[in-house]
This record gives C-alpha cells, sequence and structure tokens, in this order.
C-alpha cells in the first residue's frame, strides 16, 4: 500500500486521494470444489465431557486472551453528522477559511483533519489522521456506534475501509509494514462513506508519518444542497472537491435510505465467543457464524476443554496439527498463528470450511463440515446445533 508519493509533498497527491476507488473484492479464493484432500485422516471423536444443564450463552463467554479497554456504545449520544462534501486544500486550511466554509449556505458543520498517505509493499493507502472522540460523528451509524473503531484508533492501530480491505485481502489483525515507517495493526474496517479515502488513523500516529496538517475538510448539511463553487472559491486554486452525496442530489434520497446500505463493520479482537464467531464468519462470505459456534461446541465446549484429544487435535477448533500448518491464521495479529487461541483458531476453522465451499451453502456446506470431521453423524450434529443458536439469538 503506497501514498502521497511522499508525505512532505501530500499536497501534490491530493488528486490520487480524491480518485480512488474502492473495488470490492472477495477476502478468501476457492480454488476449486472439495479443495482439501484430507480423506487420510481419522474420524476425531469430540472429547467426552459432561453436559452442563444451563450453558452459558455465547455473549458472555469472553476468549481467555485478556479482552482490550473499549470505548462505550455509541447509540443515542452520538448524532451523526454525514459529510456532503470532501475537499483537498493545496495547504493547510486557516481558522478564518475554517469559519467561512462553515457560513457557507447550507453548511450545518465543518471539519478539518490531517491527512496524508503511506505506501506498504508498493501500495498506496490514503489515509486521514483523526481525534476518535472528534470524528466518530462524522462516520455512518453502525460505525459510530462501534466502540471498537474508535477504541482501535485510541490504541494507533489503523482502521481500513471496507472496500480497501476487501480490494487488497488486508487480515484483520495482521501487521503491516509501513514503507520507511512502523508497523500498523489492522484492528477494524468499516464502509466510511469517504470517497478516496482508504482508511483512518489518530492525529498521533499522522503525525509521525508526516501527514499534511488540517488539509482535509469535510462539510455537512442538508443532502444535496451544499455547493461546489462556494468550496473551491475559499480553498482556492488546486483545491480538490468531491461531493459525496451526488445520489441525493439527483434521487433526493433520505439519510435513513442511505444509512441501511451501510455495510455492516468488522472488527478484531472480540470481547465475547459470539462476537468472535461473528467476525470469524466475515473471512468466508455465506457461511453463517451459527456454523462455526456449533463447531466450537461440539469440539471444545467454547475453549473450555481443548484437548490433545485422543488422536491428536489441538485447541479450542480442534485442528489436525497438519491442517492447522496450511490453514491457521494470525487473527489476533500478534505475529503468529497459534492453534491454541480462539482468536486464531476460529478465524482458521472459517478459512479451512470456506476452502471447502462452506460459503457455497447448502451440500457444499455439509460437505466442508464432514471434511472438518469425516462423519456424517457429526454434519448431523453440527448442523442440529447451528439451528439451535439461530434460534436462541436470532
Amino acid at each position: 500500500m503506497s501514498g502521497l508519493p511522499s508525505l512532505r509533498a501530500v499536497l501534490l497527491m491530493a488528486l490520487g486521494v480524491l480518485v480512488v476507488t474502492a473495488v470490492a473484492g472477495g477476502v478468501v479464493v476457492l480454488m476449486g470444489d472439495d479443495l482439501v484432500r484430507t480423506a487420510q485422516e481419522p474420524v476425531r471423536r469430540p472429547i467426552t465431557r459432561a453436559v452442563p444443564e444451563a450453558a452459558p450463552r455465547l455473549d458472555q463467554l469472553v476468549p481467555t486472551t485478556a479482552p482490550v479497554k473499549d470505548f462505550g456504545q455509541g447509540g443515542p449520544g452520538v448524532t451523526v453528522t454525514p459529510p456532503r462534501v470532501l475537499a483537498i486544500a493545496p495547504a493547510t486550511v486557516s481558522r478564518r477559511t475554517r469559519l467561512a466554509l462553515g457560513a457557507l449556505k447550507h453548511v450545518q458543520k465543518a471539519a478539518v483533519v490531517d491527512a496524508g498517505a503511506v505506501k506498504v509493499a508498493g501500495t498506496s493507502l490514503n489515509l486521514l489522521a483523526v481525534d476518535p472522540a472528534d470524528f466518530r460523528s462524522w462516520t455512518p451509524q453502525p460505525v459510530a456506534d462501534q466502540p471498537a473503531v474508535w477504541s482501535a484508533l485510541a490504541r494507533g492501530e489503523l482502521v481500513t475501509e471496507a472496500g480497501t480491505a476487501r480490494k487488497y485481502g488486508m487480515i484483520l489483525g495482521a501487521m503491516y509494514q509501513v514503507d520507511g515507517g512502523p508497523r500498523l495493526r489492522v484492528a477494524a474496517s468499516a464502509t466510511l462513506g469517504l470517497a478516496g479515502v482508504d482508511g483512518l488513523v489518530s492525529v498521533e500516529v499522522g503525525r509521525s508519518l508526516g501527514f499534511a496538517k488540517g488539509v482535509a475538510v469535510l462539510l455537512h448539511g442538508k443532502p444535496g444542497t451544499i455547493g461546489e463553487a462556494g468550496v473551491r472559491r475559499l480553498l482556492g486554486k488546486g483545491a480538490q472537491v468531491v461531493v459525496l452525496d451526488a445520489a441525493s442530489r439527483t434521487q433526493r434520497q433520505q439519510p435513513q435510505q442511505q444509512q441501511q446500505q451501510q455495510q455492516p463493520v468488522t472488527v478484531g479482537r472480540p470481547t465475547s465467543y459470539l462476537d468472535l464467531y461473528k467476525a470469524a464468519a466475515t473471512r468466508c462470505p455465506g457461511l453463517s457464524w451459527t456454523v462455526l459456534a456449533a463447531i466450537g461446541q461440539v469440539e471444545s465446549s467454547h475453549g473450555r476443554n481443548n484437548g490433545p484429544s485422543s488422536a491428536g487435535a489441538l485447541g479450542p477448533m480442534q485442528f489436525m496439527p497438519a491442517t492447522w500448518k496450511h490453514y491457521g491464521v494470525d487473527g489476533d495479529g500478534d505475529g503468529k498463528a497459534d492453534i491454541w487461541s480462539p482468536y486464531d483458531a476460529v478465524p482458521g476453522a472459517a478459512n479451512y470450511l470456506c476452502a471447502n465451499g462452506a460459503g457455497k451453502g447448502g451440500a457444499k456446506l455439509r460437505k466442508s463440515i464432514w471434511f472438518y470431521n469425516h462423519s456424517w453423524d457429526y454434519v448431523d450434529k453440527v448442523m442440529s446445533i447451528a439451528e439451535a443458536y439461530a434460534r436462541t439469538y436470532a
């Protein structure tokens, strides 16, 4: 990922920031039917355990790794003011200009933030550097309501645009080395609604990367009302202006309708098994989180009996070591794929299931579960528990 060709020359790359188009792509590539041939593996019998009278709810089970401290929930306390216009100025926007922007007809709120870009492995990412508390209201309601997004920024981590994460196959929880800079952990992805912006970092991280101070302008008002001409006049020659609510100007869509089109937020390091299963399932489009939860219940009762099993399977999702070698992932970005860690094992299970066609549903889903443990009785049991979870957590 790369950025403004030179952090010192970020203003010269403003055009590049504004023409980046997020191309939606699949995170998981299926390389064919029944990709994994594991017929030689023995049928693994789940570890025998006593069944408790009342199993704890998934949203009350905390993975063994200590959870991070989150911002509070958004809810009614955060009134979103989605940006209608995004502009990049050729120089730092002065206080006087900012006041003038706020006084433009139909402008109800104005904000100025730092902007710049980074390169990771030669690929460009155009970023805004923001204060989490101040910027929260500028994002769609589903994003504003998600505390993990803002906690990630406060920790100095990267929040990517969902389309960018899909396009480049970025893995939540993974660390990415900035060319000539620090390593950044991708802690969350979300649909930010900012054309040409690939992600967010904190003000402090932006300063350490040499971002241009106060060059990105966001303006809020009623949909389809803020004129471009006034913005261009105030920011001067060379300013780049992008209308973010173009659809509203032609179709007069209401903000509520626009918010309904937003994609769900995906975050790393969930603080409950319920959220962990849901987040991991997003790695495999079409796979229900309930299937992962059912496997987790059958295999280890959600990490409460991690083995080894009699067949040598290990960890909360009971992987055979040879299978884990090919399909294990580093889900929490600690630098290793740990078969014993739920943050790695659950997304690893999603990865393995997806490679065998789980996202296609129907018979393909059942066959992928069979690959997980070569027993049709096992498949029936997993599907039955998954249906029960779907009813319980509907």
